[in-house]
């Protein structure tokens, strides 16, 4: 009797835990730096920056080691914000096709207040692709409303920033600091919408070169150098004002008593530009943005959700950015799932969560007429499988220099090696480098001088 007793409790708790979930409707804000890699966190070991904010978010969150952006901005943004591979959806660089569903679509269409602030660069400008003026796109992709950087044209991110907010360019000034633009207009949605389910993407203008001084640094006094050159000596000045933005809106969620109810995401976009190099445990990491080394894709990335998770831990799980997509899909209860990723909801809770055992990236930029690594790999938590054959132990060869011969594998290698490929083999091939005269279409739109680029 007593046993029946039990499972019966146990099922009602399991049954209202489900429900409550399903129910509740928690706010979501994710934030996406721009250009830092994993070690460029105090939590992670980073010696020189101080990230107070996002080091103690991770200390009473999840703090994910292995998790994984593409190498480069724009293919990362086409692919968290559709939960698709690159293979299926990334057209240019700086595009999102119109005609696809975003996340904040997704959370539209079930009830959310949604906003976006920070970097876009999603029109096509670069391309001078179709409706690339279009001041509506993100309302397009889901968005009640935005506050954005280069969304019809550049110009400058930081000081005296050129941002485009619900429709209309706003006046700026030498003063004005695009980050605190962002982080107000994110502030003040946060307490007009207290009374109703929300969704915030800000991705992030910040750290991004042009390295220059923040509000914060004694340079700003300096009007000459606001607005001039691109120094790697601001970039820990720069880390230190990411976490004070940070800060800013998790103090948002405090002060409206919403932070209960909140799921907070954090994460880069890809690793940490070549310009940086980053003092770590005692180990000098240069950037590598672009490549496709892990420093060039391993990004930090923390969840922080004040009543759900209890059990703070450091996750090696591998993580792909399309599982965003399918956290919300989970989120918000929806029956046929569109992403192709790894809902998280079952890690956050603690409740069977299965790990994947390998990771595919898709990865052709087309951002450069320079040339930059294009490919296509699978990788376990310690090896990785290019298409084109290569294979590394990355875990004890970072830098990829040391592939192993077919003729030398142990047979574990050869087991790894095997489930790595089998994926892959669902995998289409790169097309030619310029196979849609991506190449000819920059050069002609920057020889032009349009768009403030």
């Amino acid at each position: 009797m007593m046993k029946r007793i039990l499972f019966l409790f146990l099922s009602l708790c399991f049954f209202s835990c489900d429900t409550k979930l399903k129910n509740d409707k928690p706010n979501v804000i994710l934030i996406m730096a721009d250009d830092i890699g994993f070690e460029a966190l105090g939590v992670n070991g980073a010696v020189n920056y101080q990230t107070p904010v996002l080091d103690s978010l991770a200390r009473n969150g999840i703090n994910f080691i292995n998790a994984y952006s593409q190498p480069l901005c724009s293919p990362s943004r086409v692919k968290i914000m559709t939960g698709k591979p690159n293979y299926v959806n990334y057209e240019y660089f700086t595009y999102l096709n119109p005609s696809q569903k975003t996340f904040g679509n997704l959370f539209q269409e079930n009830g959310y207040k949604t906003l976006i602030a920070g970097k876009w660069q999603l029109n096509g400008v670069q391309f001078n692709l179709e409706n690339n003026q279009n001041l509506d796109r993100p309302y397009d992709a889901g968005f009640d409303e935005y506050c954005l950087w280069w969304l019809t044209e550049r110009g400058d991110r930081f000081a005296n920033p050129n941002i485009f907010q619900n429709g209309k360019k706003i006046e700026t000034n030498i003063d004005d600091y695009g980050p605190n633009i962002f982080s107000n207009f994110i502030v003040d949605f946060i307490q007009r919408n207290k009374n109703a389910p929300f969704f915030v993407y800000y991705p992030m203008t910040l750290v991004h070169d042009p390295f220059r001084p923040t509000p914060d640094s004694k340079d700003w006094k300096d009007l000459n150098k606001r607005n001039i050159g691109n120094n790697p000596k601001y970039f820990s000045e720069m880390v230190t004002y990411m976490d004070k933005v940070v800060g800013e809106i998790s103090e948002a969620l405090i002060k409206n008593n919403l932070h209960k109810n909140t799921i907070l995401i954090f994460l880069g976009d890809n690793g940490t530009d070549t310009k940086v190099t980053t003092l770590n445990n005692g180990n000098e990491i240069q950037g590598s943005k672009g490549r496709t080394i892990k420093y060039a894709s391993n990004v930090p990335m923390i969840i922080n959700w004040n009543t759900k998770i209890t059990n703070f831990k450091v996750s090696d799980a591998l993580i792909d950015l399309t599982d965003f997509y399918a956290t919300f899909e989970d989120i918000l209860n929806v029956k046929n799932h569109e992403s192709y990723g790894k809902s998280l909801i079952p890690l956050m809770l603690d409740n069977n969560y299965r790990e994947r055992d390998v990771l595919v990236t898709y990865y052709n930029p087309m951002w450069s007429t320079r040339g930059l690594d294009r490919g296509i790999f699978a990788q376990s938590k310690n090896y990785k499988l290019y298409k084109k054959g290569r294979f590394f132990k990355y875990s004890d060869d970072i830098f990829e220099m040391r592939p192993i011969s077919i003729n030398n594998f142990t047979e574990q290698e050869n087991e790894v090696f095997n489930l790595l490929k089998k994926s892959l083999d669902t995998i289409p091939d790169l097309p030619k480098e310029n196979y849609n005269q991506w190449k000819e279409r920059l050069r002609k739109i920057r020889n032009s001088n349009k768009y403030n680029l």
